[in-house]
Protein backbone atom coordinates (compact mmCIF):
# COMPACT_ATOMS: atom_id res chain seq x y z
CA UNK A 1 0.00 0.00 0.00
CA UNK A 2 2.61 2.45 0.89
CA UNK A 3 5.25 1.29 -1.45
CA UNK A 4 7.01 -0.87 1.15
CA UNK A 5 8.05 -4.57 -0.38
CA UNK A 6 8.59 -6.82 2.48
CA UNK A 7 9.23 -10.94 2.17
CA UNK A 8 7.32 -13.37 4.29
CA UNK A 9 11.14 -14.48 5.15
CA UNK A 10 11.95 -10.71 6.87
CA UNK A 11 8.32 -10.98 8.52
CA UNK A 12 10.09 -14.58 9.99
CA UNK A 13 13.13 -12.84 10.76
CA UNK A 14 11.00 -9.75 12.65
CA UNK A 15 9.30 -12.23 14.12
CA UNK A 16 12.47 -14.52 15.82
CA UNK A 17 14.25 -11.34 16.76
CA UNK A 18 11.27 -9.03 18.35
CA UNK A 19 8.83 -11.19 19.09
CA UNK A 20 9.39 -12.60 22.39
CA UNK A 21 10.80 -8.53 23.87
CA UNK A 22 7.04 -7.93 22.44
CA UNK A 23 5.24 -11.02 24.45
CA UNK A 24 7.57 -9.94 27.90
CA UNK A 25 6.30 -6.37 27.76
CA UNK A 26 2.70 -7.20 27.64
CA UNK A 27 3.00 -10.23 30.00
CA UNK A 28 4.49 -7.71 32.63
CA UNK A 29 1.50 -5.00 31.91
CA UNK A 30 -0.40 -7.57 32.71
CA UNK A 31 -2.72 -6.96 35.82
CA UNK A 32 -1.09 -8.91 39.19
CA UNK A 33 -4.12 -12.00 40.49
CA UNK A 34 -5.63 -10.99 43.65
CA UNK A 35 -5.30 -13.13 46.29
CA UNK A 36 -8.68 -14.92 46.21
CA UNK A 37 -9.34 -17.32 43.78
CA UNK A 38 -12.61 -19.14 42.57
CA UNK A 39 -12.29 -22.25 40.68
CA UNK A 40 -15.25 -23.87 38.78
CA UNK A 41 -15.62 -26.48 36.14
CA UNK A 42 -18.27 -27.07 33.33
CA UNK A 43 -18.92 -29.85 31.11
CA UNK A 44 -18.17 -29.11 27.89
CA UNK A 45 -19.25 -31.55 24.71
CA UNK A 46 -16.52 -31.75 21.99
CA UNK A 47 -17.12 -34.42 18.81
CA UNK A 48 -19.48 -36.32 20.78
CA UNK A 49 -16.99 -36.45 24.24
CA UNK A 50 -17.82 -35.03 27.14
CA UNK A 51 -14.78 -32.81 27.93
CA UNK A 52 -14.18 -30.84 31.52
CA UNK A 53 -13.34 -27.15 31.06
CA UNK A 54 -11.61 -25.79 34.67
CA UNK A 55 -11.19 -22.02 34.84
CA UNK A 56 -9.75 -19.71 37.44
CA UNK A 57 -10.67 -16.39 38.45
CA UNK A 58 -9.33 -13.93 40.86
CA UNK A 59 -12.00 -11.54 42.90
CA UNK A 60 -11.18 -8.62 40.34
CA UNK A 61 -12.42 -10.83 37.09
CA UNK A 62 -9.27 -11.51 35.97
CA UNK A 63 -9.16 -15.35 33.98
CA UNK A 64 -6.34 -16.55 35.49
CA UNK A 65 -6.35 -19.89 33.71
CA UNK A 66 -8.27 -22.21 32.18
CA UNK A 67 -7.26 -26.14 31.10
CA UNK A 68 -9.40 -28.68 29.26
CA UNK A 69 -9.67 -31.77 30.67
CA UNK A 70 -11.03 -35.55 30.04
CA UNK A 71 -11.59 -36.31 33.59
CA UNK A 72 -12.68 -34.30 36.77
CA UNK A 73 -10.83 -36.25 39.75
CA UNK A 74 -8.41 -35.56 41.83
CA UNK A 75 -5.44 -36.02 39.92
CA UNK A 76 -7.50 -33.68 36.88
CA UNK A 77 -7.77 -30.74 39.95
CA UNK A 78 -4.00 -31.61 41.57
CA UNK A 79 -2.40 -31.13 38.06
CA UNK A 80 -5.09 -27.65 37.12
CA UNK A 81 -3.39 -26.13 41.13
CA UNK A 82 0.16 -26.55 39.93
CA UNK A 83 -0.22 -25.19 36.50
CA UNK A 84 -2.49 -22.05 37.57
CA UNK A 85 0.23 -21.65 40.40
CA UNK A 86 3.12 -22.21 37.64
CA UNK A 87 1.67 -19.26 35.52
CA UNK A 88 0.35 -17.03 37.93
CA UNK A 89 3.91 -17.85 40.33
CA UNK A 90 1.98 -16.47 43.65
CA UNK A 91 -0.37 -18.67 45.69
CA UNK A 92 -3.47 -17.49 46.75
CA UNK A 93 -4.92 -16.57 50.04
CA UNK A 94 -7.99 -18.02 49.36
CA UNK A 95 -9.84 -20.47 47.29
CA UNK A 96 -12.85 -20.37 46.88
CA UNK A 97 -14.40 -23.67 44.75
CA UNK A 98 -17.84 -25.88 44.58
CA UNK A 99 -18.71 -28.61 47.12
CA UNK A 100 -16.89 -30.87 44.49
CA UNK A 101 -14.68 -33.29 46.79
CA UNK A 102 -11.27 -33.62 44.55
CA UNK A 103 -10.51 -30.05 44.74
CA UNK A 104 -10.55 -30.47 48.67
CA UNK A 105 -8.06 -33.58 48.46
CA UNK A 106 -6.31 -31.55 45.49
CA UNK A 107 -6.59 -28.43 47.80
CA UNK A 108 -4.78 -30.20 50.74
CA UNK A 109 -1.93 -31.55 48.78
CA UNK A 110 -0.91 -28.86 46.64
CA UNK A 111 -1.37 -25.58 48.97
CA UNK A 112 -2.05 -27.36 52.45
CA UNK A 113 -1.55 -24.07 54.49
CA UNK A 114 -3.80 -21.62 52.39
CA UNK A 115 -7.77 -21.25 53.41
CA UNK A 116 -10.21 -23.92 51.17
CA UNK A 117 -14.37 -22.32 51.18
CA UNK A 118 -16.54 -24.52 49.44
CA UNK A 119 -19.76 -22.74 48.23
CA UNK A 120 -22.89 -24.79 47.44
CA UNK A 121 -23.12 -22.51 43.84
CA UNK A 122 -20.90 -20.32 42.24
CA UNK A 123 -21.58 -17.67 39.43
Amino acid sequence: ERGVIVSYETIRHWSAKFGQAYADGLRRRRPRPGDKWHLDEVFVKINGERKYLWRAVDQGGNVLDILLQSRRDKAAARHFFRCLMKKTRTVPRVVVTDKLRCYGAAHREVMPSEEHRSHKGLN
